[in-house]
């Protein structure tokens, strides 16, 4: 049976001012109802499958203390300028000193993206108004086994436009190597789309 993750839900105090906050920052707005003391407000980070709901008495969690909120983009340099300039005050970008995953709070961070830019190397962190925590984690290639290669889907025009742009680089030194143009450059385009995506041996 599949189990999709659907919703996170994130505690705040003003409702109106996290709306504005998260609608703000190009999130979707995708309900806000209130029925007797209950207001749900639904939001969608783009190209996200989950959503995030806050609101009025839907969770017990006190205001300001979600952390570890995770969020993936392909270029982290890109995400920070994009939040900076939406008003979000994110940090610069850092990457861990362990260089598995990230520790809690702000431990073991060092500044600038991993050595290498390698997939799931770099972060940036930020807060809502309320002080509840995200991180963003730069991954563009995905390893083995984190998607099912029988099934390759984009989130968004910009991942779909990235993935083309890395595999037309990818294609350009298989040219070179091949001292030829390729004629089957779309096939070719395609296997190594889907490949990168499923974590799978690349087309040399």
């Amino acid at each position: 049976m599949d189990m999709k993750l659907e919703v996170v839900v994130v505690p705040v105090s003003d409702v109106d001012r996290a709306k504005a906050f998260y609608t703000g920052l190009g999130w979707r707005l995708d309900a806000d109802f209130t029925k007797d003391d209950l207001r749900v407000v639904q939001v969608t980070p783009p190209g996200s499958p989950a959503s995030v709901i806050f609101g009025k008495s839907i969770t017990k969690q006190a205001p300001g203390t979600a952390e570890g909120l995770q969020l993936i983009v392909a270029d982290i340099e890109a995400a920070h300028d994009e939040l900076k300039r939406l008003g979000a005050e994110p940090s610069e970008v850092w990457h861990d000193a362990g260089g598995v995953f990230h520790h809690g709070g702000t431990d073991a961070r060092v500044p600038g993206p991993a050595a290498d830019r390698g997939s799931y190397g770099s972060y940036l962190s930020f807060d809502d108004p309320d002080g509840n925590g995200w991180i963003l984690q730069e991954i563009t290639t995905r390893l083995p086994g984190r998607v099912d290669p029988s099934t390759t889907t984009y989130a968004s025009v910009s991942d779909l436009a990235d993935a083309m742009r890395r595999a037309a680089a990818a294609h350009g030194e298989h040219e070179a190597r091949t001292g030829e143009a390729d004629a089957n450059w779309p096939d070719w385009y395609a296997s190594y789309m889907v490949a990168e995506q499923a974590g799978t041996e690349l087309p040399q």
